[in-house]
């Protein structure tokens, strides 16, 4: 990639071919960019004159990087963070008095309990930086950071391919209804939830359940899967089936519902993740070391 090649470069241009290498198709990678069909063909066309070469396979079904495009990729990664680093080091100034700082959300966990008072703090330090926070399951979170969709994401550890700093530790607990048959138990054994209707979650904790039955090669009974915690309380207080759930996401208390431990215990690290700490912008950087002195002092929600 030469010099004048690389000046001529856009933002909008490189996070457009960072999206097409997991995307199915050209025009879905320029729709989770916000961006038109129209406009998708003509930044790829301009971007592929500027580099002298075709990225993309127009022939192949669904998205297929050409030779040039595969040995690319990797570079554009790299320049699209530089860029970003480069724009909000510009826009920061001195005293951090503008940027912006991007993050993923976990899901109801991290956006009830633990990125709430996080953001907080950071506001009343750098009330001039904007945040922007998307959910994500913990399955995309990395694709995320690697696209440089976002800087920060609030993830479930271990992530050994990133850089890490642990917040809090939570365990899933059993949610039913008032009076079913497992009410009088304190402690319930994975082996008990199999004889009953599940209320699957599709929310960040659903690959730790998942994993949890596979390990005592339990079969749970599914009866819906929903994505949304207050659906599943709901269809649990009404009587559709039983449901495990992180103890982050469970309110105090809901009326009809009563929570109990698992046996064996299932616990889950959360923590923040970046690709390189070093290289964050100055915006997410300052988000980083806050975090990071401030955990010992937090009193993060775990039940």
């Amino acid at each position: 990639m030469t010099d004048k090649a690389a000046k001529s470069l856009s933002l909008k241009q490189l996070e457009l071919f960072i999206a097409l290498a997991s995307s199915d198709s050209i025009s879905s990678a320029g729709a989770r960019l916000g961006m038109t069909p129209s406009a998708t063909s003509h930044a790829l066309r301009i971007l592929e004159l500027t580099l002298g070469a075709p990225l993309v396979d127009r022939n192949a079904t669904g998205v297929q990087m050409t030779y040039a495009g595969q040995q690319v990729l990797p570079h554009v990664r790299d320049i699209f963070a530089s860029l970003q680093v480069l724009r909000a080091t510009a826009s920061a100034s001195a005293g951090l008095r503008a940027g912006m700082l991007t993050l993923g959300s976990l899901g109801a966990s991290s956006s009830l309990n633990i990125l709430p008072p996080l953001l907080e703090m950071f506001k009343e330090r750098y009330p001039g930086v904007g945040v922007f926070v998307t959910e994500k399951p913990d399955s995309e979170m990395e694709r995320a950071l690697v696209e440089r969709r976002i800087e920060i994401g609030v993830v479930a550890l271990p992530k050994p391919e990133l850089d890490t700093l642990p917040l809090v530790v939570d365990e899933l607990m059993v949610v039913l209804p008032e009076g079913h048959p497992l009410d009088h138990c304190q402690v319930i054994s994975v082996e008990d939830l199999a004889d009953y209707p599940l209320i699957m979650t599709r929310a960040g904790s659903q690959p730790v359940i998942t994993r949890m039955f596979e390990r005592s090669g339990i079969i749970p009974k599914i009866a819906h899967d929903l994505s949304q915690i207050m659906s599943i309380l709901e269809f649990v207080r009404r009587g559709q089936g039983i449901s495990v759930l992180a103890s982050l996401v469970l309110p105090e208390s809901y009326k009809g519902l009563v929570y109990r431990k698992i046996s064996p215990p299932v616990k889950r690290r959360i923590g923040l993740a970046c690709l390189n700490e070093r290289k964050l912008s100055p915006a997410a950087h300052a988000f980083w070391v806050m975090v990071r002195d401030a955990v010992p002092l937090l009193k993060l929600p775990v039940k």
